[in-house]
């Protein structure tokens, strides 16, 4: 059996892999966090190590949790939570040198896939402690031998560590800066299993309940120019086209084929600017506010007004949108547009069927008519509420006729049905509206609690016009709303508010001048010197001068002004041989103690006696088993320090 590590040292080696862990456990589910912590705490608190047939019953059922947690689907998430649940299951074998070796070089990965999931400061801040502590550890394993005594730690060790973490990082910055950087990947990294923005190509009623509770943002909007007034934020992410009695999902033609060319829209004179930087989502969508002019570099504007990106967001990405408020006029719907956005299942909700063909028949062939007709029964008789009852195979009908209680998905779903079985192509839009304003900065917070659907109808003359049956409602039968259930549900009171705040306004000045500078950018860094589009060799030789720029002033500062050695004789003794250089008496790198004195007594005949003592009681404190006295070392390296060469030999 191999010998058991002292408790201090393995205690050192936990608590470095469990800072590793702790970055990878905030990119996986709560409940899976929790549980591989427990696993991870009981692994350490077992003095024995586990048996072989358990740590693989363990391994393989924390694998098939894993697995299960995420629908059995495979993406970048599932792999880093299943090296989270690996690290968390190696403490429970770690009790020997080579145990702990390989625990402190299997827990280097785990910082390294927490960024595959997020770049944020909290992440780079827990990861360079987690890189402080495994140092640390990791020099204290190095000095350790069998049998001896664990090593102590001191703070010369820590000071030791932070410094190696200093030198290196120049050069890290110069890399970061410097380094051409490839507009592309050489190779692609697997999408996550799961969505992270909340909004895919499908809505059913109940969906968002959980993401109404997040105040986690979407996306962050600055208005470089005309700020939109609120009731005019409403950004756009996906449109649905097809309905199945329960769910909404987009139209398939623009799902998975080729998107059809956008309309020309006239350029207007209230046109809105605004910069929008948007949280990884893993799909296609971008959010524009309502009306977009044109789509961002990189993706399609397509015929219904939404936007898509020629790859999946798996990470912040920044663009510029333009944007004009109110409905396009277009000139005509074509009849297969108009026959896809009418279309209903057969048999379904016969009585939302039943009222709007009515109500068609009852409006003269006005469709405003109807719209305003069904926009006032909402306003009358419906509430809002997060807390409504679930419902059956005919849906739509028992929201009109029974309960009359929901929030946006019930409203949109049921109001794009009714106005269908009128005869009014209708569609339904899901993205957010609204948005929160930082008091610290001029920008926009756009969370998922405001995710939001609403409508969209054909009107003659007109074209596509958003209709919001949610904001229909009457203020007095709200009954409960975001705000409120957040309220309640929150960790902080209100009074942290501010404090928030700035955490976000940390968050997005990160996001501006790290995660954002991407290869693009750095081609523009040496525009101020003349260079617009700096070239890759341009790039490669920069960072090729700034490295070892870099480097060099690293090392004359490390050494500015340090003696060459922290015992105090030794600096003394090289400081006299310094002196007597100068003077011309140098010391050979190869010349002991003894024979330079005898040399020196020789060139200096006045001063004979004091070199061949000073060199004398130098070599017996280095060279001789006891070595000087305490008092005796202290007067050598006074005499030391006070020797002056009498004259300058010839």
């Amino acid at each position: 059996m191999p010998e058991r590590l002292p408790r201090p040292l393995r205690n050192w080696c936990m608590a470095a892999a469990a800072a590793c862990l702790l970055p990878l456990l905030l990119q996986v589910p709560p409940a899976l966090a929790l549980a591989l912590g427990l696993i991870a705490a009981v692994g350490y608190g077992f003095d024995k190590r586990w048996p072989g047939v358990l740590r693989l019953a363990l391994l393989l059922g924390v694998a098939g949790y894993v697995v299960l947690t995420f629908g059995f689907n495979i993406g970048r998430d599932v792999g880093t939570a299943l090296l989270a649940a690996l690290l968390a299951v190696k403490p429970g074998e770690t009790h020997g040198r080579r145990d702990a070796q390989s625990l402190l070089g299997f827990s280097l990965f785990a910082p390294f896939a927490a960024f595959l999931q997020d770049q944020g400061p909290l992440v780079m801040a827990l990861s360079l402690l987690a890189l402080g502590l495994l140092l640390v550890a990791l020099s204290m394993l190095a000095e350790y031998r069998p049998g001896a005594p664990a090593p102590r730690f001191e703070t010369s060790r820590a000071r030791s560590t932070g410094l190696a973490v200093l030198v290196a990082l120049p050069l890290a910055l110069a890399g970061f800066w410097l380094f051409p950087r490839l507009a592309t990947p050489l190779w692609g990294m697997p999408e996550n299993a799961l969505g992270r923005g909340g909004l895919d190509e499908r809505m059913t009623p109940d969906q968002w309940i959980e993401m109404f509770a997040s105040d986690v943002p979407a996306a962050r909007v600055r208005f470089p120019g005309t700020t939109p007034t609120r009731q005019e934020l409403y950004w756009r992410a996906q449109v649905l086209w097809d309905f199945d009695g329960r769910s909404w999902t987009r139209e398939s033609g623009l799902a998975g084929g080729e998107p059809a060319p956008a309309a020309p829209l006239p350029t207007p004179s209230s046109v809105i600017d605004y910069e929008l930087s948007l949280e990884p989502t893993d799909q296609r969508y971008l959010l524009v506010l309502d009306r977009p002019l044109e789509a961002p570099e990189g993706a399609r504007l397509l015929a219904d007004d939404s936007v898509e990106a020629n790859a999946p967001v798996s990470r912040l990405l920044k663009y510029t949108g333009r944007s004009v408020p109110g409905p396009r006029a277009d000139l005509a719907l074509d009849p297969a547009t108009r026959q896809r956005a009418t279309a209903l299942p057969l048999g379904l909700n016969p009585q939302t069927v039943a009222l709007g063909r009515q109500w068609s028949a009852e409006s003269g062939g006005s469709d405003v008519a109807v719209v305003r007709r069904a926009l006032e029964w909402i306003g009358a008789e419906f509430s809002y509420s997060l807390t409504v009852p679930p419902t059956g195979l005919h849906g739509v009908d028992e929201f009109l006729f029974d309960t009359r209680v929901g929030f946006c998905q019930h409203y949109s779903s049921a109001f794009a049905t009714l106005m269908r079985a009128a005869g009014i192509p209708s569609r339904v839009v899901i993205g957010y509206a609204g948005g929160y304003r930082n008091p610290y900065a001029d920008y926009w917070v756009v969370r998922r609690m405001d995710a939001h659907a609403w409508n969209e109808v054909w009107l003659e003359g007109r074209g596509w016009t958003r209709v919001d049956p949610t904001a229909a409602v009457a203020p007095v039968r709200i009954l409960d709303t975001i705000e409120d259930r957040q309220r309640a549900e929150a960790l902080l009171p209100e009074a942290f508010t501010p404090v928030r705040d700035l955490a976000d306004w940390a968050r997005r000045s990160w996001n501006e001048l790290v995660l954002s500078f991407d290869a693009d950018r750095q081609a523009r860094l040496f525009r101020p010197l003349g260079i617009d589009q700096a070239s890759a060799g341009q790039l490669g030789l920069a960072f090729a001068i700034g490295a070892g720029a870099v480097m060099l002033l690293t090392l004359w500062y490390l050494m500015r002004g340090q003696p060459a050695s922290r015992d105090p004789l030794v600096a003394a003794w090289l400081e006299f041989a310094k002196r007597l250089r100068r003077a011309g008496l140098g010391k050979a790198p190869s010349e002991p103690p003894l024979a330079y004195g005898r040399r020196l007594s020789e060139a200096l005949p006045g001063q004979s006696e004091t070199l061949v003592s000073l060199s004398r009681r130098y070599a017996a404190d280095r060279y001789a088993p006891d070595g000087l006295d305490g008092e005796a070392r202290r007067q050598l390296i006074a005499d030391l320090k006070a020797f002056r060469p009498a004259r300058k030999p010839r």
